[in-house]
This record gives structure tokens, C-alpha cells and sequence, in this order.
């Protein structure tokens, strides 16, 4: 019986507050339009960062001359500094090689010697790929006897620890803004629909009706305008990512692909902006001393 009823006034709400309802929930909606390409960006930007994190290795390069058991055993060593996932030897002769592929010259012939050194490729373990932990492990290698210098894109990966803390600094303060705005209107239709009802609450009231009773129907009521202003807005960011990826190139298109969790994702905090927007009202409008 309690919960048929909770059902019945819920719904009751929308009838009473019909245009306040539907303009919270397509607030609602485009709220969660901009939240949900806001997210997008977010994401996608991140991927793009660790993209480019990942190419990002160190190459140390070491004093010669050098012997095998002291390559052995420095390569041990700077195997064991901690954030270095792989370790990989680069002999003068492959050296050599890699410089004609991306040249196309032959070093022997032009310098009639190699002087390329022996080095050690790095490649970092993915938490350790920032500029501040990358710069502590250049301290750590150049510490080491038998290296000679040690190189990484240093500027680069300062830059792009910078161009991430402001994109997730910007794309914070947006959606707060926007879930605020969103919060407040859930709130705003609320406390209609209770100024709406007080003559009831003061009958129930009247015949005992406990506090969580009364509020129930007003907190679902929230839920239900948060979750339908989601679904909508899910749906209408489902099919525009869809559509502009029919029309990016091979290479943008997977970054407009969004996981089936991520629209999910956007219904469930529509559902969470409307209760939390509905609980502010309920609080501040519903008492148990009287529906006032």
C-alpha cells in the first residue's frame, strides 16, 4: 500500500506541475547535453594524452669503451630502478641501422667510422610517464656509472602535463556550473509540487503520517525528472556521435565511438542530479512539525 501510493503521488507531481516538470526535465536534458559532450572532450582528450604518453621513451646513452658484462650489468641495474617497465639494448651496429632507415645514409661510408654509442631504450610504466617522475629517474640514471648522458622529450612531456591539468581544471568548473543549474531547477519544480499539495500534507499530517512518508513521493518524483531528462539526453548524444562519425576519417571516428557505459553513465547522473535537487527541497519545504 505504502509503496503504490508513493508511486501514485509521484506521478501525481508531474500532472499537478506539468510545464514547471517538463521545463526541469529538458533543462535536465540540456544540461546533461553539455555535461555529456564536456565528458566526451574529457575522455577523449585523456586517451590522447596517453597516446601520446606512451610513445614517449628515454634513451640512455653509454660511455665507451664498454664491455659486455658491464652492458649485462648495468642493464640490470637501471632494470630495477622503479617506474622503468622495459629495457632495451641498442649495439653500435644497430645503431648504425636505425640511422640509414631514417636517413637513408650509411654512417660507415659517410664518416668512414661509427660514432654512435651503445644506449639503453626506456620505456617508463604508465604512472611514472608524467615530467616530475620522469625527471627523478633521469637523476637516478645519470647517477649511474657507465652512462654517459641520458635524452627524453622533456619540453613535451612538460607540456603536456600542463595542457591536461587545464583541461581537467576547465571541464571541472563547467560541469559543476552545469549540474548546479541543473540541482537548482529539480529543486525549484520540487517545491512547487509541495506548495501545491500542502493542504494534504497538513491532513496527513494530522493522522500521524511519518516524515519519510510524506517525502518519499516528492524524492522519486525528483529521481523520475533527473532520470527522464537522462534518458533524453543519453539518446540525443547517442545518435549525434554516431552520425558525425559517419562523416570523420578512419582516424577521429573511434574517439566519437563512446562505450554503451558511458550513455548509462549520463541517465544515472540525471537520475542523481534530480534526487539530490529534490532532497535540497524536500529538507528546506517538508518539516515534521507541519507541511508549511
Amino acid at each position: 500500500m505504502s509503496f503504490s501510493y508513493t508511486v501514485r503521488e509521484s506521478l501525481s507531481g508531474f500532472r499537478r506541475t506539468k510545464l514547471s516538470s517538463t521545463l526541469s526535465i529538458a533543462t535536465i536534458c540540456i544540461s546533461l547535453l553539455f555535461l555529456g559532450v564536456f565528458a566526451a572532450i574529457t575522455i577523449n582528450a585523456s586517451r590522447l594524452i596517453q597516446n601520446l604518453r606512451s610513445r614517449l621513451e628515454m634513451e640512455a646513452f653509454l660511455q665507451e669503451p664498454i664491455g659486455e658484462d658491464e652492458v649485462a650489468s648495468l642493464l640490470s641495474r637501471v632494470t630495477a630502478i622503479e617506474g622503468v617497465e622495459k629495457v632495451v639494448f641498442v649495439s653500435k651496429d644497430e645503431a648504425a641501422k636505425i640511422f640509414k632507415q631514417e636517413f637513408g645514409e650509411d654512417i660507415n661510408k659517410v664518416l668512414d667510422f661509427n660514432p654512435l654509442p651503445p644506449s639503453f631504450k626506456i620505456t617508463l610504466q604508465e604512472p611514472y610517464r608524467t615530467s616530475e617522475r620522469t625527471a627523478a629517474i633521469y637523476e637516478r640514471l645519470m647517477a649511474l656509472q657507465g652512462i654517459e648522458s641520458v635524452v627524453y622529450r622533456r619540453t613535451l612531456l612538460e607540456l603536456i602535463d600542463q595542457r591536461a591539468k587545464s583541461i581537467n581544471k576547465i571541464m571541472l568548473g563547467l560541469g559543476i556550473a552545469v549540474s548546479l543549474s541543473a540541482i537548482f531547477l529539480v529543486g525549484n519544480t520540487i517545491r512547487l509540487s509541495i506548495s501545491a499539495k500542502k493542504q494534504l500534507l497538513r491532513t496527513m499530517e494530522l493522522v500521524g503520517a511519518t516524515g519519510g512518508f510524506v517525502r518519499r513521493p516528492f524524492l522519486i518524483e525528483g529521481i523520475l525528472q533527473g532520470f527522464l531528462g537522462g534518458i533524453f539526453a543519453a539518446t540525443i548524444l547517442k545518435i549525434a556521435f554516431e552520425q558525425l562519425a559517419g562523416f570523420a576519417s578512419t582516424e577521429f571516428a573511434p574517439y566519437l565511438r563512446m562505450p554503451m557505459i558511458f550513455y548509462l553513465a549520463v541517465a544515472a547522473v540525471g537520475a542523481i542530479l534530480g534526487l539530490i535537487g529534490s532532497t535540497f527541497s524536500v529538507l528546506r519545504f517538508v518539516r515534521p512539525s507541519a507541511a508549511q
